[in-house]
């Protein structure tokens, strides 16, 4: 039989569609991904990997299903992820689904569906979250030459506006002996980069006693492994201790995704955030001081309840000074059962839209001058995929894209940039 997969939302929920690919694969599923729109599976299975991270997330759900239920009537449609988990009756009063299952239940993906073809009735597995981390893992990452690498779920930290930990629950990390086996795996298939993603990265360990550095260390160990680059992070656990043993370690990435959310600190504390933009601007410094040339790259939302036009101004221009070489930008997006959700000072649509809008343009050229600063330097790209007209594309260790004249996919190489243009640093690979 077979059993296609979508994904819907971050790196940590792209792992964990394919951890419960290969549980099927080891049941005999042949699998595959699957986009919206295509021709009918017919009597297949179809996983839809959920999010729920905003309202918005939540309606780009519901149309997908009623979607797949129309183009697919025959499938099997199964609903997991971060939705059922963080709102079983709402999961359960939804009429396409054959198969529902929480995040706590992730590995009995082959029980359930075997239990759902037998009795041809409809199967609902919500458990609450367990205390101890699941244990998941992959062997490949398909369409990649770097793999996506799940340490650490769950988040205590509770921002206002965030339904993630009632998704996900408290924080809880991945044995460091299972990271070791898994990145050992990965290695001897060829992968040459580790990308370790949480839902709350930098506090991996904090229920074992180990540290973000211990699993930097760890993915850096095996041999053929070049890169280690981290999944976002979150600005108040990067002490100085863990910068110097962080950069001690020579495969790490110099490109740090630091959430930042606002650059305002009276938005900041209603959100619920536990740093101040002054307190954030000297992280940055510090990174910068430990990964010389390192790029910083960041999350901002526009529109939260109660953010004033001289509090946006406030952030838009903080987000100038910092200088990220990327930047999320996104209007903020009403999140059922948080506290901003009551706020009654919700900013409109349209504003938040128009300050959107110029906190793109911000970010745009604060990107374009990064990228293009690296041309006439050469750099070490890793190439992912060769285009039809025979160059290859890739990333340098701080993410910036390059279309290269020679090389080979899936081996780093040494480039030297020629130019930049419509976003892309290109150049040629040096013998």
């Amino acid at each position: 039989m077979k059993a296609w997969f979508h994904t819907l939302g971050c790196k940590v929920n792209q792992y964990e569609t394919q951890a419960m690919r290969r549980l099927l694969e080891d049941e005999g599923y042949e699998t595959a991904e699957f986009a919206p729109g295509q021709p009918d599976v017919g009597e297949a299975v179809l996983v839809i990997n959920s999010c729920t991270v905003t309202g918005e997330s939540d309606r780009k759900l519901r149309q997908l299903l009623r979607r797949c239920r129309r183009e697919h009537p025959q499938a099997v449609l199964v609903l997991t992820g971060c939705f059922p988990q963080a709102f079983p009756d709402g999961a359960e009063a939804l009429p396409e689904p054959d198969v529902i299952l929480g995040n706590a239940a992730r590995r009995e993906l082959p029980e359930r569906l075997a239990q759902y073809l037998t009795e041809k009735r409809r199967v609902v597995a919500i458990a609450p979250h367990s205390r101890e981390y699941e244990s998941l893992s992959i062997c490949e990452f398909q369409g990649r030459t770097r793999a996506f690498v799940k340490i650490e779920d769950g988040c205590d930290r509770f921002c206002s506006y965030c339904i993630i930990p009632h998704a996900r629950g408290r924080v809880r990390s991945k044995p460091l002996d299972e990271l070791k086996t898994e990145v050992e795996a990965l290695a001897r298939r060829g992968y040459r980069e580790i990308v370790l993603v949480g839902i709350n990265l930098t506090a991996y360990g904090k229920d074992t006693g180990a540290s973000i550095c211990d699993a930097v260390e760890v993915a850096a160990a095996p041999k053929g492994i070049c890169r280690v680059r981290l999944g976002s992070i979150e600005p108040d656990h990067l002490t100085d201790e863990v910068l110097a043993r962080l950069a001690a370690c020579d495969k790490l990435c110099p490109q740090f995704h630091l959430a930042l959310q606002s650059g305002c600190d009276a938005t900041l504390r209603r959100m619920n955030r536990h740093y101040t933009a002054a307190e954030y601007r000297e992280l940055c410094s510090k990174l910068r001081t430990a990964f010389p040339g390192c790029a910083l790259t960041t999350d901002v939302m526009v529109g939260f309840p109660g953010e004033t036009a001289e509090e946006f101004d406030e952030s838009l221009k903080f987000v100038g000074e910092i200088g990220f070489s990327r930047v999320h930008c996104f209007p903020y997006s009403r999140r059922e059962g948080t506290p901003a959700a009551k706020a009654s000072d919700q900013v409109p649509n349209a504003e938040k839209l128009r300050r959107n809008r110029l906190l793109i343009a911000a970010a745009e050229r604060s990107r374009v001058a990064f990228e293009s600063a690296l041309v006439g330097q050469t750099v070490e790209v890793l190439p992912e995929t060769e285009r039809a007209d025979g160059r290859l594309e890739g990333y340098t260790d701080t993410y910036v894209p390059v279309l290269v004249d020679g090389g080979t996919v899936g081996v780093p190489c040494t480039v030297r940039i020629t130019g930049y243009e419509n976003g892309m640093c290109f150049g040629y690979a040096e013998a």
